[in-house]
């Protein structure tokens, strides 16, 4: 994994690395059902607040949010298509690509400590706003570590998941692609799960 610690990091103001977009409220009267992720200003589910069948101008893809009330300063990454309410900032970053996002997402949310209810991160604190960005001989963001180093992560979280699932296709297909389930009582129930149970005589 690469060392992030050993890198030199110098400080930039968000409206350097990101364009800053406002969101637009959808209420609540005004909502349609749907499939359309609406983002907006919780800390849970991505910032998805809603789902809804609306749409707007704010409507993009590989965005990211930033809250601006409610749950302040937590920053998301959207590579699907989505809606932005008014309580979010919608971020495009200049560099178009996932896991440079994904950086920023952090670095951001990183400075979330400093915002309350009484301090919101509005449009103009948001743009002056620094983070700590690593760089190159140049002194500019270095966005090749940046990828690398999120690829890198992103491996490192999902190898135990891609392992168990291929030792689950692996017995799947050696026992012929059937799962065989085990009668207790008028119930059918997988192995795995029969010691929890007790047959009555």
């Amino acid at each position: 994994m690469m060392d992030y610690k050993r890198h030199e990091w110098q400080p930039f103001f968000i409206e350097d690395v990101a364009e800053i977009v406002s969101g637009k409220d959808i209420y609540e009267r005004e909502r349609k059902e749907g499939f359309i992720p609406y983002v907006t200003a919780t800390a849970n589910n991505n910032g998805i607040g809603y789902f809804v069948g609306n749409s707007n101008e704010t409507l993009e893809r590989n965005c990211l949010s930033v809250n601006r009330n409610g749950s302040v300063g937590y920053c998301f990454y959207h590579p699907y298509a989505a809606l932005y309410g008014n309580d979010t900032r919608k971020l495009r970053p200049k560099i178009n690509n996932k896991y440079v996002a994904l950086f920023l997402s952090w670095c951001i949310t990183m400075q979330r400590e400093k915002y309350g209810y009484g301090y919101k991160m509005g449009t103009g604190r948001l743009k002056r706003q620094r983070i700590l960005l690593p760089v190159n001989s140049n002194s500019e963001p270095d966005w090749e570590f940046m990828e690398t180093f999120m690829r890198e992560k992103e491996q490192k979280l999902l190898k135990p998941i891609i392992d168990k699932l291929c030792i689950r296709l692996i017995h799947n297909e050696i026992s012929g692609g059937v799962i065989r389930y085990i009668r207790i009582g008028n119930h059918s129930l997988y192995p795995k799960y029969s010691q929890y149970y007790r047959v009555s005589a």
